[in-house]
């Protein structure tokens, strides 16, 4: 009887250890750079990757410039969503990224929005009419989108007569709070940021007035050889992803 127990008890132990290594891996964090532009579509995103998986991802939100520029000086993100093409391949060519990793996940769109009726047109004329006195914009030394809003007002001659206008924020996000709150009266904002809002106006700027606003992701160097990660990333290129970000706007690649 004493033998049996003493079985009894080794079995319950070899059957114990082969879940532990059988069994499913633990949850993994993934810390996550997303520019400012993509926080509402990365924050569906990641809800669904996280029923999905039961990793959990840690978004953090700025303008692409800051995170490239925290990147540079060691900060442990592991995948980058930037709002345009040059800050992955910068950091694939300085050593920061995994090479081969990098792809489009979105193409942003541009627009010109205020939150009172009528004052926006849908040619953007109001740029050379004068009737407002603060226009918002991104930081364009760091934010993708304020590069392109400057791109935009030089191509229709506007640029050196609104200059002095300019609220300048450090990101996107910045850029619509000044126009929500009233700091400005307009402002150049991404269309995910205000595709859902009801009233005030907009000029949806074509894409040929800027230079293309193609979002970027890559597996930066901390996530190189974690899994949860790369399983985002795939995850990002899936149709249940790529409905996301079409619902807030942006084209898919």
């Amino acid at each position: 009887m004493k033998r049996w127990k003493t079985r009894k008890g080794l079995g319950w132990a070899v059957a114990v250890l082969v879940l532990a290594i059988g069994g499913p891996a633990p949850a993994a964090d993934v810390q996550v750079a997303v520019a400012a532009n993509f926080t509402q579509p990365a924050k569906e995103i990641a809800a669904a990757f996280e029923a999905r998986t039961h990793d959990r991802l840690l978004l953090s939100f700025g303008s692409s410039g800051q995170f490239y520029a925290q990147i540079s000086h060691g900060a442990p993100f592991e995948v980058l969503l930037s709002a345009d093409a040059d800050r992955p391949a910068l950091a694939e060519k300085a050593g920061f990224a995994v090479a081969g990793t990098r792809f489009t996940y979105a193409v942003g769109r541009l627009v010109l929005f205020s939150r009172t009726a009528g004052l926006v047109d849908g040619q953007g004329a109001v740029l050379r009419s004068g009737r407002f006195r603060k226009l918002a914009i991104a930081d364009p030394a760091t934010a993708p989108y304020g590069a392109a809003a400057v791109q935009t007002m030089t191509r229709l001659g506007v640029y050196d007569r609104v200059k002095p206008r300019l609220v300048t924020g450090t990101s996107i996000n910045q850029a619509y709070q000044f126009v929500q709150t009233g700091a400005a009266e307009l402002g150049f904002v991404a269309l995910s940021q205000v595709i859902g809002e009801a009233g005030g106006s907009r000029w949806l700027v074509p894409a040929s007035d800027h230079a293309p606003i193609d979002q970027q992701a890559v597996l930066l160097k901390p996530g190189q050889d974690d899994a949860a990660a790369r399983a985002f990333l795939a995850f990002l290129k899936g149709p249940q992803a790529r409905k996301v970000i079409a619902k807030f706007g942006y084209g898919t690649p």
